[in-house]
């Protein structure tokens, strides 16, 4: 068994290809338009999403990385929570304190990380 001294950390090259993939097939699932999806990434820029649609760029900003990991870690929660309506609940108005009556989406939409995180703390909070 490696030392842990010897065990590599994962770049954000090798973590580039997995995680845009993976992004995409979130956003697929929970019907995201392309502005949502660029607004959830923290891109501004219509060719640099389409670079990555693509798989043509071989990193991304930590920023992003970031981003895309508060969003796996709702789609998770999620669907550990609610395997049947998961991909709806993102869209759905919600009465609790954090969301004010909009939807988590709405909270997420502000390009602020931290709404990503708000999201998902929330969501871990209810799988207690």
């Amino acid at each position: 068994m490696p030392s842990t001294t010897t065990v590599k950390a994962t770049s954000r090259k090798d973590l580039t290809g997995p995680a845009l993939r993976t992004f995409f097939r979130i956003a697929e699932a929970w019907k995201l338009q392309e502005q949502e999806q660029m607004r959830l990434l923290g891109l501004e820029s219509r060719s640099t999403f389409q670079s990555w649609k693509r798989g043509s760029v071989s990193t991304i900003p930590k920023d992003a990385l970031e981003r895309i990991s508060y969003v796996l870690g709702i789609y998770k929660g999620l669907h550990i929570l609610l395997p049947q309506t998961a991909d709806d609940w993102v869209r759905k108005p919600n009465a609790a304190k954090t969301f004010s009556g909009r939807s988590a989406l709405d909270r997420m939409m502000s390009g602020n990380v931290a709404d990503l995180f708000v999201v998902r703390q929330y969501v871990d909070a209810q799988r207690g």
